[in-house]
């Protein structure tokens, strides 16, 4: 009962006009800024779930559902048969044996290293979407032509052709470093295994790590490059239509055992993720220390409520009100506009997302040909609502304390 009271004081102290127009608007001018620092807080944590969602469906072009790689060592052997191991179990679509190393490759009299990857074609396009990557006037994914005789077929990264001044149908020459016999330092071209490449194709993923310097060939021609039998790097998973990616990895790991590492394709790019993950919440910190120093403007507001109200609490201990009774219904003030500015600052950034999301109102910079995404990306996540709410009620609680200590120190005054 002795709650409501003070509550009931301090919600009326709230809506009624003050005597000093100062007061009233130093409050209001505490209350925006609260509300602006906290609708900031929840536009940029939702911005950075819109670009970990960008990223998210750009790995569904060149990254497989699933990705098993060797625990120890580069490759492993008995590729196919492991492939057709894993395409046995439950949930999985198509497995496919994939290899890759580093390589040189040489065309126009411009040389390049390249990531060399071997795929069996036909499976590699059914498990991810190369083939959609390959435009009709950058010619077609390896698998639906055929190379000229004596060379091996290569579909190119727009990295790699822009580099070599590399087109569909040109010549280039390859070298992948001889893993067995000796090195012949009189003659280090012997060192070297070599052959010619004719190029298929050229895809663009929008994406550096795979668009930069990727070259991708029949995984029989790479293993004769490579000097590997029956060897490959990774196996390359697609899951049937409606299977859990982290559920799947979980239970194909399980199946296979501790000599084989299973990934997603979150924890494929785990680096990137994290990367996205600590930018967004040190943003956060930096946001909430704002939302702190904004916090000042709130407490002298009050502080200067309460001296306005002196006369009041010279009545209120003349009633016989205690003193932490006092102080409390200014700790009630102190919540009431901390929970305003809150609260209208996560309504305002909800309103703000929602319209970024809908209209697109704050565009990228750059030329549109060269940006994945035209307006910058937003989704909001209820988990980062809640999350922006903790430090507008710690500031709530240390305002309400601040506040009450110093409508305690003035009845002393008064009397």
């Amino acid at each position: 009962m002795k709650q409501d009271l003070t509550a009931a004081i301090a919600w009326r102290y709230l809506l009624s006009k003050k005597s000093h127009g100062a007061v009233g608007t130093i409050s209001t001018v505490s209350l925006c800024a609260m509300a602006v620092a906290t609708a900031a807080i929840v536009c940029v944590l939702s911005v950075f779930n819109g670009f970990r969602e960008v990223i998210a469906e750009k790995l569904d072009t060149l990254a497989p559902d699933v990705m098993v790689t060797p625990a120890k060592g580069k490759t492993f052997a008995e590729a196919e048969k492991l492939a057709a191991r894993v395409a046995a179990m439950p949930g999985v679509e198509t497995a496919t044996p994939t290899l890759s190393d580093n390589a040189l490759v040489i065309c126009n009299s411009q040389e390049m290293p390249v990531k060399l990857k071997g795929v069996v074609p036909a499976d590699y396009a059914r498990v991810t979407e190369v083939r959609s990557l390959v435009d009709a006037d950058l010619g077609r994914y390896l698998a639906d032509t055929v190379a000229p005789a004596g060379t091996i077929p290569a579909t190119i990264a727009i990295g790699t052709a822009s580099r070599l001044r590399a087109y569909p149908g040109a010549g280039m020459l390859v070298f992948a470093p001889k893993r067995l016999g000796r090195v012949n330092l009189a003659n280090p071209v012997s060192s070297f295994i070599t052959d010619s490449l004719s190029v298929t194709g050229i895809y663009r993923s929008d994406q550096q790590e795979y668009d930069e310097d990727g070259v991708i060939v029949p995984i029989a021609e790479a293993r004769k490059l490579l000097q590997y039998d029956t060897e490959a790097s990774a196996i390359e998973i697609r899951l049937r239509p409606g299977q859990d990616g982290a559920r799947a990895a979980a239970a194909i790991g399980d199946r296979l055992g501790p000599a084989y590492v299973v990934k997603d394709r979150v924890r494929q790019q785990e680096m990137n993720f994290r990367m996205i993950s600590i930018e967004k919440w040190v943003s956060f910190l930096l946001l909430g220390f704002i939302l702190i120093i904004a916090s000042f403007n709130l407490i002298s507001s009050l502080s200067m409520l309460v001296i306005e109200k002196e006369k009041a609490i010279g009545t209120f201990s003349a009633l016989g009100l205690s003193r932490r009774r006092i102080g409390r219904i200014f700790a009630w003030e102190s919540i009431y506009v901390s929970l305003a500015g809150g609260l209208a600052g996560i309504a305002l950034g909800l309103t703000l997302c929602l319209l970024q999301q809908h209209f697109g109102l704050i565009t990228v910079s750059g030329s549109p040909e060269t940006t994945i995404v035209r307006a910058y990306p937003v989704k909001v996540l209820a988990g980062d609502v809640l999350a922006t709410l903790v430090p507008v009620a710690l500031i709530g609680i240390a305002t309400a304390a601040i506040t009450a200590a110093f409508a305690k120190s003035r009845i002393n005054i008064r009397n």
